[in-house]
């Protein structure tokens, strides 16, 4: 897969989400303007490309990256933004910069951060901007069978595959559900689990359960798990 392909945004139309929480039983509307989101999962390639780091354990170009934090993937949107001539879509403060604050400092909690939506550089996607285009505008759990559009615990051998494999939804956007789970912007619950983020769409290790649009899962923002990757929205006008 060459870097074009790799970077390839989806423009992803306006629409509504119902977001649901099972824990607490709770569930809450969102209305979304367009925005793009990308085709794939950032690989390893283009992780590397931008950053000189290749973590995780799958030595592979075209594989998702994965043991990255949350903290890894703002910065790696920032430093992409900044390549591509686009305006950085997040503010750090000084201590919410410092490189320590990726290994768990205070600030490095999800502190010492800001999104500026009307910046036009690569971010992380909401957790309503994911659903939706998870989604694709189908209503059930999945925008397709299982086996035909994502890895996970029945198909993938207990490894992590190259991005693209599996058959697209129905907007083109690839391992929506399944490989690795992704990063979003979001809280999880900031009442309960203080800063820890958003994680959507199952992995490679899940079983068929968690491999559904509606799935939620949440991490600190500091921590780097072999299942978990990202992949980079754009705000419309961007």
């Amino acid at each position: 897969m060459n870097e074009g392909a790799e970077n390839e945004m989806v423009a992803v139309p306006p629409g509504r989400v119902a977001l649901s929480d099972r824990r607490t039983e709770r569930s809450w509307p969102v209305e979304l303007a367009p925005y793009r989101l990308a085709a794939f999962q950032v690989t390893q390639a283009l992780y590397a490309r931008i950053t000189g780091e290749r973590p995780g354990t799958s030595p592979g170009d075209g594989s998702p990256v994965e043991g990255v934090s949350w903290w890894d993937a703002v910065r790696f949107c920032n430093a992409l933004s900044q390549r591509d001539g686009f305006a950085p879509a997040y503010h750090f403060d000084a201590e919410g910069d410092a490189e320590g604050d990726a290994e768990g400092d205070a600030k490095g909690e999800g502190e010492g951060i800001e999104w500026d939506p009307s910046a036009d550089g690569y971010r992380l996607p909401t957790e309503a901007e994911w659903e939706h285009a998870c989604r694709a505008g189908t209503s059930g759990p999945r925008y397709g069978p299982l086996d035909e559009i994502a890895w996970y615990r029945g198909n993938s051998h207990e490894r992590v595959h190259d991005v693209g494999g599996k058959r697209p939804n129905p907007w083109g956007l690839y391992d929506m559900l399944g490989n690795v789970w992704e990063w979003c912007w979001d809280v999880y619950d900031a009442e309960v689990y203080g800063t820890y983020r958003v994680l959507r769409g199952g992995g490679w290790f899940d079983e068929h359960w968690s491999c559904r649009a509606s799935v939620r899962r949440r991490s600190h923002p500091t921590f780097r798990v072999d299942d978990v990757g990202f992949r980079i929205a754009r705000s419309v006008g961007g």
